[in-house]
């Protein structure tokens, strides 16, 4: 798939809303989520060996999707009222409450590499409430970050986790209208 040998610079963040009725996902449009500064996606599930023959005779393992963190320069208000269930009041003023509800989200990006840009979609994720770090500024300023942890696990309708593309001669502009909507198997460009 890729011509890349490295990949560096995380950019174009996007959260895009679940929805479930009768057990069918459906997605918003995606928001975009600036000031990303990382993410880190670390797999979940395990491996579990058999032994015979005095030997490992099979091995089978569980896909869990992956736990992960997204570090922000400053959680969007967007993402604290749509996933994370806090409101305005009408000064404008935003609250979290014990009772907020949050929702489940498609999580997408891009990975900048040395050949081409690989973009990615986590299909199925929820989100804690964002950490954040403060500090008084002293000799020097440093920006303070907020992080959120994220689970992304299997979609349950298919069991999808994540997909990645890389831009072809073929699926050029389904790569172009990527954050347009949620990328699903197969997609075709949306008639216009």
């Amino acid at each position: 798939m890729s011509e890349n040998r490295v990949k560096f610079g995380l950019s174009n963040v996007h959260i895009a809303k679940i929805t479930e009725n009768n057990g069918e996902i459906s997605y918003s449009i995606p928001f975009k989520m600036p000031g990303a500064v990382s993410l880190t996606a670390t797999p979940a599930g395990e491996s579990t060996p058999f032994y015979a023959d005095n030997i490992k005779y099979y091995i089978a393992t569980s896909n869990q999707g992956y736990t992960g963190e997204l570090g922000l320069a400053i959680t969007p208000e967007e993402f604290l009222k749509e996933i994370l269930g806090q409101v305005s009041d009408t000064n404008g003023a935003l609250f979290e409450t014990a009772e907020d509800k949050t929702a489940r989200f498609a999580l997408m990006g891009e990975i900048e590499g040395d050949a081409k840009n690989r973009r990615f979609v986590y299909f199925d994720c929820t989100a804690t409430r964002p950490s954040a770090e403060m500090n008084t500024t002293g000799e020097s300023t440093e920006p303070q970050t907020d992080t959120i942890s994220i689970t992304m696990a299997p979609r349950v309708s298919d069991k999808a986790i994540k997909a990645v593309i890389e831009p072809n001669e073929t699926n050029q502009e389904i790569y172009n209208t990527f954050f347009n909507k949620v990328y699903e198997k197969d997609s075709v460009k949306d008639a216009e």
